[in-house]
């Protein structure tokens, strides 16, 4: 359990980061136009030409402060199919003015326009963007984005957020995804104040794990689901990029509203379905179950013979399956076992985190 004195060194060691990370008010160069301090940019990054011989482009909008502080990279749509971030991004540096921030923001709403276009997670050779960072110039269609996105936007920040929602036919609750283990990222993920941060293992050719070779704290904004704006997951997300400005110094904003007591998590479980069939959900997302509780029911296609779901332990209802029709092994309902933060010992988030 953690206590005063490692909140202090907590404190202590994140003032440091926050001192190192002040660079000088300087012209912020991206695609190779400067961005002179107090001044903001939309720019397009070449990526790649369509088979039809149509170059497709990175939006990226360049915010510069007339003041120094953090370089903070806001990306989203590295899935093509997770929509939320776009317009969280939209709305963020709509409002956000270079005369008042202290620092930069190089916010990406989308990254894998190839994705985009198809309105699919995948890039047209089915690789994951998300599993392909830091990526080569010579490499693969999404090795190169990778590489274009590391050098471009990562390699200029010190501090990043990715948004993401749950996959397809999938829904999450809004929570955050990082190294806890980490106090800088772990006062910078408290400081975004979703309702649920969830301690999650990095994944190999993660935007997340290439972020962490170069020391950079980053947070992983899940929330909603793929293909479909939700409005209270959008604010979330919103509120919690100004509330993560506020805390490292960059912004204030007096239209914060205040954040959710978060709650902490060391251990997910999905539920799968053990046979196949209709899956009658009862669970809702933020529902707090206990263990052996009914999730819901799975029959079969007349509505006989129902096998009941129980949570697997106490905890959080953070996501679940949408689609009713299930086969064995399906996942049902996402289950975090929470506790008040700083009050759990060191353990692993489940294998689908980003």
């Amino acid at each position: 359990m953690k206590n005063s004195k490692d909140s202090l060194k907590r404190i202590a060691a994140n003032n440091l980061r926050l001192n190192a990370a002040a660079l000088p008010a300087a012209p912020l160069i991206v695609g190779g136009e400067a961005v002179l301090p107090g001044k903001r940019a939309k720019l397009d990054l070449p990526a790649a030409r369509l088979t039809t011989g149509t170059m497709l482009s990175l939006p990226v909008t360049v915010i510069n402060g007339k003041k120094p502080g953090p370089r903070l990279w806001l990306s989203a749509a590295i899935h093509g199919d997770e929509l939320n971030g776009v317009d969280i991004i939209r709305r963020v540096t709509k409002v956000l003015k270079p005369h008042r921030l202290s620092g930069s923001v190089i916010a990406v709403p989308v990254v894998n326009i190839f994705g985009l276009l198809e309105q699919s997670r995948y890039l047209p050779d089915r690789r994951d963007l998300n599993r392909s960072f830091p990526g080569s110039t010579r490499g693969s269609l999404a090795s190169r984005l990778a590489a274009l996105f590391m050098k471009e936007v990562v390699s200029q920040c010190t501090y990043g957020i990715d948004l993401h929602t749950a996959a397809i036919h999938r829904v999450n609750l809004p929570q955050i995804r990082a190294d806890l283990e980490d106090p800088v990222t772990y006062d910078v993920a408290r400081a975004f104040g979703a309702p649920v941060m969830i301690h999650a293992s990095i994944r190999d050719g993660s935007l997340r794990q290439a972020a962490a070779k170069r020391n950079i704290p980053t947070l992983v904004y899940e929330a909603g689901e793929a293909l479909r704006f939700d409005e209270a997951a959008i604010q979330h997300g919103v509120d919690g990029i100004y509330r993560v400005m506020a805390y490292l110094g960059m912004y204030a904003s007096s239209a914060l509203s205040h954040p959710l007591d978060t709650l902490e998590a060391r251990e997910t479980r999905w539920v799968r379905a053990s046979r196949g069939g209709i899956w009658h959900r009862s669970a809702n997302l933020g529902d707090v179950v206990k263990h052996r509780q009914p999730l819901g029911f799975i029959t079969d296609t007349f509505g006989d013979k129902p096998v009941q779901v129980r949570s697997p332990m106490d905890g959080l209802v953070i996501g679940h399956g949408q689609n009713p029709l299930v086969n064995q092994g399906d996942a049902l309902v996402h289950v975090a076992g929470v506790q008040a933060p700083s009050a759990v010992d060191a353990g692993s988030a489940d294998r689908d985190s980003v």
